[in-house]
């Protein structure tokens, strides 16, 4: 993950736009096949539900929106990778919520479109210098509230528990650390928006570095 994401921002950063948008198509099909092909693999083994599978957990959301932000790079889909993949992808990568493991097909899916969602926010911000604009880290916590009102809409029809509103993961991660239910959800959100903020402030610096002016 980190050398396939340093080594985009490289290329970004020192080839032709051609070049660049090639290897964003590439990157777009890599994560669109990842997550289209854990829905494959779930109907194939017969374990498709709406319980569990409808496309309601923010990795689902960053790599639907990466794959258009790769494609069609608008401001809002850029922020919205960039935040979501930084934040959730990468918290997802780092503490898989994940029953299978190597060589299962679910283990190629799970980490083609989590890493890859990754390598696009790092491809498309540093790489391709679409800093976010101000104000962008409270536009993508607002959008992420609303997402997770869908998402706990959802978890009440279905039974479900998208976005882990109603219980914690089984497998470790920062949720089990934190209060119970449903404070760690409260507990969550500042700790979302506190990274947000941080990711955002991250970018002002680098953006003001590459043109010249001053951090301070």
């Amino acid at each position: 993950m980190v050398v396939a994401a340093g080594t985009s921002v490289w290329i970004a950063r020192g080839s032709r736009r051609r070049t660049t948008e090639a290897i964003s198509v590439v990157l777009a099909l890599v994560i669109l096949a990842g997550w289209i092909g854990e829905q494959v693999a779930d109907v194939v083994e017969g374990i498709w539900a709406v319980k569990y599978t409808l496309p309601l957990q923010l990795t689902d959301a960053v790599s639907i929106v990466a794959v258009v932000a790769l494609l069609r790079p608008r401001p809002l889909l850029v922020e919205l990778t960039y935040f979501w993949a930084l934040t959730a992808s990468l918290q997802a990568t780092l503490t898989p919520d994940l029953a299978r493991t190597f060589p299962s097909v679910f283990y190629f899916t799970y980490f083609a479109y989590h890493v890859g969602a990754i390598v696009a926010a790092c491809m498309l911000v540093y790489g391709c210098r679409r800093y976010p604009r101000p104000g962008a880290a409270w536009r993508v916590f607002a959008i992420t509230l609303a997402f997770a009102a869908i998402a706990g809409a959802a978890d009440l029809i279905t039974g479900g528990n998208y976005m882990y509103l109603r219980s914690k993961p089984l497998h470790s991660s920062l949720l089990s650390v934190m209060a119970r239910w449903p404070w760690y959800i409260l507990e969550t959100a500042l700790l979302a928006l506190a990274m947000l903020l941080a990711l955002q402030a991250l970018t002002d610096v680098i953006r003001r570095r590459d043109v010249g002016q001053p951090s301070a």
